[in-house]
């Protein structure tokens, strides 16, 4: 058994649980994962008896080498199929009720959301794990039609990770700051998100400070940036305490 990190486990957790609303009444569910590198998630997935079959996709020859080595390794070439593709562009319609994209940015990762509308409202369960731009991303599903059902945030190393699972349906905030850091996270007063709020207060705080002591148009546009930042962390923070 693969042993995974912090970050993956709490995918294949994201992922589990899609499995079990899936699942009503049918099994042999396959996922996939999409941008897979190592191919340890789908790996997991199949072993643990989550899902019957995967398939692992990346644009990269030599990401999917490894998978592939890893996938050999495992014994589980019956059930793992490996495709060198961008994005969502080698998966057909029906054949996947979970997909997972994780490990590349949130703007890359709309890209290849929008790009694979053929697939788009086929998957029951799609799990996301942005390393940057949230907001814009959480932003991104609402447009497409696909809304938030769970997150989670884990941290690793000292940085943060977010993962979402989402599904097709309506979702809209009436707040930014919970785009920006997560309805569900917040709601949930996770312990994690705090220690994250506390620690973007004090970098925002910093440069802040900084910015105030430079003269300039480009210094003072920097600085309503982060006034604006300041602001929706702020509004996390009082969300979680139930202050208004």
């Amino acid at each position: 058994m693969i042993q995974l990190s912090k970050r993956l486990e709490a995918i294949v957790a994201m992922a589990a649980s899609g499995a079990n609303r899936e699942s009503q009444g049918r099994g042999g569910l396959c996922v996939a994962d999409i941008g897979t590198d190592h191919g340890f998630v789908p790996i997991c997935l199949v072993e643990r008896g989550i899902v019957a079959k995967a398939v692992a996709m990346d644009i990269g020859k030599g990401p999917l080498q490894k998978a592939r080595e890893h996938v050999r390794a495992s014994g589980l070439e019956g059930k793992i199929q490996l495709r060198l593709c961008d994005g969502l562009a080698a998966l057909s319609p029906g054949e996947a009720d979970i997909a997972v994209i994780t490990g590349m940015g949130g703007m890359l990762m709309l890209r290849i959301l929008r790009e694979g509308g053929h697939v788009r409202e086929s998957v029951g369960h799609w799990v996301f794990s942005p390393q940057s731009e949230l907001g814009l991303f959480r932003h991104g599903l609402e447009g497409l039609g696909l809304a938030i059902r769970d997150e989670a945030m884990v941290e690793e190393d000292g940085k943060y990770y977010t993962v979402l699972a989402a599904g097709p349906g309506a979702m809209h905030y009436d707040e930014e700051f919970r785009y920006q850091y997560g309805d569900l996270l917040i709601r949930k007063k996770m312990p994690v998100l705090w220690e994250y709020l506390k620690k973007e207060e004090r970098q925002l705080q910093n440069i802040q400070k900084q910015l105030q002591m430079q003269a300039g148009q480009a210094s003072l546009k920097r600085l309503e940036e982060i006034e604006e930042r300041l602001g929706y962390v702020k509004g996390a923070f009082n969300a979680m305490q139930g202050i208004d």
